[in-house]
């Protein structure tokens, strides 16, 4: 699934998966719930098996149709299937807490490792950013309330002006998921917060 875009694969959903589950965790929601994030998480890119336009939508049609074969209740069922739905910044928002650690968890998956091209030369500005990111670490501060985003950018590959040039809209969406939890989203890039 990385047709040309950034990677997709395995690595991704399961990073995403296991975050989405680690955050609510974190803020004390049910084991369940906890569970059906993970599973969202999990499923949350199915649909770019279709295409990657519109990829949410077929996604969220996708994962519900395999867990409702999968014996799975229709109330549980639903709510991954509107959290997949809604994880797309062109398309979606916070719509419950399911949803809303899943975006959390997909927006902060920001690392080299997620670069498909293997050729500098052609690296598109996507390409750029991504390459240049070292380290993303997401820590969780239930005492505080706080979701907090940390970069490390090479500056010599990338300026920081470039991340927020094409993740303004999923920074933004982030901090809306969080406040949707009742937390507040924190970005810290190079140790400078800057939201």
């Amino acid at each position: 699934m990385d047709y040309g875009y950034t990677e997709h694969s395995h690595r991704h959903i399961s990073i995403v998966s296991k975050r989405a589950g680690d955050i609510l965790q974190e803020l004390g929601y049910p084991e369940r719930t906890v569970e059906l994030a993970r599973i969202a998480g999990y499923l949350h890119d199915i649909g770019n098996c279709v295409n990657r336009t519109d990829h949410a939508h077929s996604g969220a049609i996708l994962a519900y149709e395999i867990l409702k074969d999968m014996g799975m209740p229709v109330e549980e069922r639903t709510e991954i299937m509107m959290a997949i739905g809604n994880h797309d910044e062109q398309t979606g928002t916070a719509v419950n807490d399911i949803s809303a650690a899943v975006i959390l968890a997909d927006k902060s998956d920001v690392h080299r490792e997620r670069v498909r091209n293997t050729n500098l030369s052609t690296f598109d500005i996507h390409d750029r950013v991504n390459h240049a990111v070292t380290n993303a670490e997401l820590k969780i501060d239930s005492e505080t309330r706080k979701i907090i985003l940390n970069l490390k950018i090479d500056t010599n590959l990338c300026p920081v002006l470039d991340y927020f040039e094409i993740f303004m809209d999923r920074t933004m969406m982030s901090k809306y998921a969080a406040k949707f939890l009742k937390i507040w989203f924190e970005l810290v890039i190079n140790d400078t917060k800057l939201l």
